[in-house]
């Protein structure tokens, strides 16, 4: 009985450790911000599909000296895509205009921009395979 409990105890452990090194922290630094006000709202995305429309995960931060910064933690190795934007009347949502291009400044991981429409996912992806840093311009 007691070779069973410290069988089952190390399989936990194991477990446990195998859990551990599969989640990743992303640290993002936002630069590019005019003014200090309001805050900046980010979304993690983790499906092509979900892509500026649903958020695996995601922040509001404020804006310091036009500067922000973010850490999300225990992200899976996988890929993903990054977008924020100023809400620089702080009224916590993205305006946009009447054919629904944003008023106020974004930014999308890897410095996607639209053409004809949104950012593609295929330009703003990246891969998590350890902890993860990186600059998005918001303007």
């Amino acid at each position: 009985m007691k070779q069973l409990l410290l069988t089952i105890a190390f399989i936990f452990i194991g477990l446990t450790a195998v859990t551990a090194q599969d989640s990743y922290s992303l640290t993002i630094n936002f630069t590019g911000m005019e003014s200090d006000k309001g805050a900046v709202f980010i979304g993690v995305h983790n499906t092509k599909e979900g892509f500026l429309k649903k958020r695996y995960k995601e922040a509001v931060v404020k804006i310091t000296d036009n500067k922000a910064t973010v850490v999300f933690e225990g992200l899976p190795k996988g890929e993903y895509a990054v977008s924020a934007f100023h809400d620089e009347n702080d009224n916590k949502k993205m305006d946009t205009n009447f054919i629904g291009i944003p008023k106020e400044p974004i930014g999308i991981s890897n410095d996607a921009k639209g053409f004809m429409g949104p950012p593609k996912y295929k330009d703003a992806k990246f891969t998590i395979t350890e902890n993860t840093a990186m600059v998005i311009n918001i303007n």
